[in-house]
């Protein structure tokens, strides 16, 4: 496939679906839903990012731009000899939902990023942030196509087409984008690469071969949150002042909503052959770690209480679902009550002190882990 098909592919229906029906299957509707965990489309404040300027860091994005343009990843979201075709059916049956769920999860976070970047490239003037979002935007392309290509497989993709005009859009100031999204990209590639190195020594684990593509994949993801590294330290004003306290907020909430999502899905952790509790911290240390780069502060994994505050936002997230689940007043008093006790717990949460950090000279880090 050519690279312009593949990135026309994830605008287009499922194959084989036609009509109205392609429009509403489940996953679409799974890739629609807006909630506090699922992933979200965003929108912002286009002319403030066009007015992005790049001077203070010249030498590491020159350098940046030439990997982008070079397109390492050009030709990696194709099948090859190494993919083996599976019957999903033939997977437990918790097993196999929860495997949609992390697909089409997946989908919608990495669509959201295409979206995003690929407005930003339509609407700016400037060429440099230009280039660069149009760069993203053909990465996250691929990435959405080739998770699509695997819904497709099992007759579930999602009509990202309809998705893009049909899912709600929330605003965020560039500022919050891009904490938010270098977050989001530096995360993916922790997430990504841990199960990519766990399943190198355990083979036998690897129960669909999607994973097989996840250290390239998660070398794009890593290179995405250097773009946004730079551009938070493009602007002292980004580091500084009552900008730490949204840092820190983001930090929190990025972290707890990963934290919380993984352990809604215990069967494909467990297919993975990975502790979920072990797994987890090991994805936000490392993240915190990169997160050095370009954060002047982070978050005291050392501290027990934020630990502790992690796992009671889990607990207090099983107690809503189910709440939800009962249905009826009751359920929906619960919900409320147990929504209240998630806002509080994230407030102690953000009163434990965090662990300042001083920016090192140069942001641009490597993939090693």
């Amino acid at each position: 496939m050519s690279d312009q098909a593949m990135l026309a592919d994830p605008f287009s229906s499922p194959s084989g679906a036609g009509g109205r029906k392609a429009v509403v299957n489940d996953s679409t509707r799974s890739a629609l839903v807006s909630t506090m965990l699922s992933p979200r489309f965003y929108t912002t404040d286009f002319e403030e990012m066009d007015r992005i300027d790049i001077s203070s860091v010249r030498e590491e994005w020159d350098a940046l731009m030439v990997r982008f343009r070079d397109d390492p990843n050009r030709g990696h979201f194709k099948r090859n000899a190494d993919w083996e075709d599976i019957d999903i059916d033939e997977l437990p049956d918790d097993l196999r939902e929860e495997f949609k769920d992390f697909l089409i999860s997946s989908l919608t976070s990495e669509f959201s990023g295409c979206v995003l970047y690929k407005e930003m490239k339509r609407r700016g003037t400037n060429k440099e942030i230009c280039d660069l979002f149009g760069y993203m935007s053909r990465d996250e392309s691929r990435h959405a196509g080739f998770i699509n290509d695997v819904l497709k497989d099992f007759g579930i993709g999602v009509n990202m087409g309809f998705l893009a005009k049909a899912k709600k859009y929330t605003f965020f100031k560039p500022k919050f984008i891009y904490y938010a999204t270098y977050l989001s990209e530096k995360i993916g590639y922790a997430r990504y690469i841990t199960i990519y190195r766990h399943l190198e020594k355990h083979p036998e684990q690897r129960f669909h071969p999607i994973f097989k593509w996840f250290k390239e994949w998660c070398n794009d993801e890593f290179t995405h949150g250097e773009a946004f590294s730079l551009i938070i330290r493009s602007d002292p004003k980004l580091t500084r002042g009552h900008n730490k306290l949204w840092i820190k907020f983001f930090l929190l909430a990025v972290f707890a909503t990963m934290y919380v999502r993984d352990h809604m899905r215990p069967a494909f952790h467990r297919g993975l052959g990975v502790d979920i509790d072990e797994y987890d911290m090991r994805v936000l240390r490392l993240t915190s770690e990169i997160s050095r780069q370009c954060f002047p502060l982070v978050l005291d994994f050392d501290n027990p209480a934020l630990v502790e505050g992690l796992r009671r936002m889990e607990r207090i997230n099983q107690r809503a679902q189910a709440a939800a689940a009962s249905g009826g007043i009751g359920g929906r008093i619960g919900k409320a009550f147990w929504g209240l006790a998630a806002g509080v717990n994230f407030l102690r949460l953000y009163m434990i002190p965090s662990v300042p950090n001083t920016l090192p000279e140069t942001s641009r880090l490597q993939p090693i882990w």
